[in-house]
C-alpha cells in the first residue's frame, strides 16, 4: 500500500488544495493531509484541520485523512508510514520546490516527492493571496470552499 503525505499550512484551504488532494487520492492508496503548525496563521491549527476535513467531506474521498503535523515533513512522513510527499506546483514555485526536494532527499532518500501541476484555473491562487484579498474586503468565494469562505468572512468581521 502506498501512502502519500500532502503537507502544508493550508491557511486557508483553497480549491487548488482540494484539487491536488483529490487527484492524489486517485493515484495513491492513502493520502494523509498534514496541516502544519504555524504561529502566524490566520486560522488556528484546529480551525484549519476542521476546514480541510469539512471540505473533504463534500468530496467523498474515503482514502484521505487530515492530521496535525509539527517539525520536518520528512519526519512526519516516516511517522505516518508515507513513502511519498505530494506537492502542488504552480509556475513560480519551481526553484523553491526543487531546493526543498533536494534537501528532503538528502535527509530521507527513501521518500520520493511527487509534484502535481496545479490546474490552470487555480494557478494564480494561494492561501497568502486569499488572506490578503479578504483582509481588504474583497470577495474570495470563487477561490475557496463555501464553508471556508464563511469562516474567512467571520474572521475579518471580528474587531481587531
Amino acid at each position: 500500500m502506498t501512502v502519500a503525505l500532502y503537507a502544508g499550512r493550508f491557511d486557508p484551504v483553497t480549491n487548488g488544495h482540494l484539487d491536488i488532494a483529490s487527484r492524489a487520492a486517485h493515484i495513491f492508496d492513502q493520502v494523509v493531509i498534514g496541516v502544519a503548525a504555524s504561529r502566524s496563521a490566520l486560522f488556528s491549527l484546529e480551525e484549519r484541520i476542521a476546514l480541510f476535513e469539512g471540505a473533504l467531506g463534500n468530496a467523498g474521498l474515503e482514502n484521505v485523512r487530515v492530521t496535525a503535523i509539527a517539525g520536518l515533513t520528512v519526519d512526519e512522513a516516516r511517522a505516518q508510514g508515507a513513502q511519498v510527499l505530494v506537492r502542488g506546483l504552480r509556475a513560480g514555485d519551481f526553484g523553491y520546490e526543487f531546493d526543498m526536494t533536494l534537501m528532503n532527499r538528502h535527509m530521507a532518500p527513501d521518500i520520493d516527492s511527487v509534484y502535481l501541476m496545479t490546474a490552470l484555473e487555480h494557478s494564480f491562487v494561494s492561501g497568502t493571496r486569499v488572506r490578503e484579498l479578504a483582509s481588504f474586503g474583497r470577495d474570495v468565494s470563487e477561490f475557496v470552499p463555501e464553508a471556508v469562505n464563511d469562516a474567512i468572512l467571520k474572521k475579518f468581521a471580528q474587531p481587531k
